[in-house]
């Protein structure tokens, strides 16, 4: 009851009501997105850093891999060009909560390519290891992805499950997000077999790569599955205190 009524006290004090209000555009929220995966790329490509980062993830992971693959080696990295548009924002109560928590349902649009190309040698290790490989050349991209994000405020003994005994002994905010099942991910698939006579963009191979990636991410951020990030103290301190420098000329 104490939450419901600080949370009718906060719509009422911002002049929003949940059953009237109407949907906001986002443009503004937009311009700031795009600024901040704008830097991101900059920094991404600055010294091959977001190369050298999956090199060393490869790296880590070649001892997980089977027996019949080869090194991996990156051959194309599109971190794309386009901004994702953020739209259509409706504040809430959320349905499971019985007016104990509001949420922000937003629709998200990104039309654009992101895209990683790599390439490894399928093994024959019979009658004897490393008989014969086979090269592979695969490289997978998503052009499109359409959704509903869903975000929302809350503590942490809030979560259902999952939370350990630190967190739920958390006295802060955490922000969850998560996507709602009725997502669109659409792909572009190349894939390059063999070395004298190549089978080109085999549909299996691409199935196969795509239900992998889909299943990535519902497993992690598909509700009923969600993400939280623990939010920082907004609190001024001395440590966070910056002054302009501004140029006279």
């Amino acid at each position: 009851g104490e939450t419901s009524r600080q949370l009718d006290n906060i719509l009422e004090k911002t002049y929003y009501d949940v059953s009237t209000h109407s949907p906001e555009s986002l443009d503004w929220f937009n311009v700031l997105i795009a600024q901040t995966i704008h830097q991101f790329r900059e920094e991404a490509w600055q010294k091959d850093n977001i190369v050298n980062s999956l090199n060393s993830f490869i790296e880590r992971k070649a001892p997980e891999l089977p027996s019949y693959l080869d090194n991996i080696k990156i051959t194309e990295l599109d971190i794309g060009d386009d901004f994702p548009i953020f739209s259509n924002c409706r504040i809430q109560y959320s349905p499971n909560s019985n007016k104990k928590k509001l949420e922000a349902k937003i629709d998200i649009d990104l039309n654009d390519r992101l895209a990683v190309g790599i390439e490894t040698k399928l093994l024959l290790n019979y009658p004897k290891p490393g008989i014969a490989s086979l090269p592979i050349n695969v490289t997978v991209a998503i052009i499109r992805f359409q959704a509903c994000l869903t975000v929302s405020l809350t503590k942490a003994e809030e979560f259902v499950s999952g939370a350990s005994a630190e967190e739920n002994s958390d006295t802060g905010y955490f922000l969850m997000f998560s996507f709602a099942p009725e997502y669109r991910m659409e792909f572009e698939t190349e894939s390059l077999i063999g070395a004298r006579s190549k089978l080109e963009n085999i549909p299996k191979i691409g199935s196969l790569i795509e239900y992998q990636i889909k299943k990535w991410f519902v497993e992690r951020c598909v509700e009923q599955r969600f993400q939280f990030v623990k939010l920082p103290s907004m609190w001024p301190s001395s440590r966070n205190t910056r002054e302009a420098d501004f140029d006279d000329s």
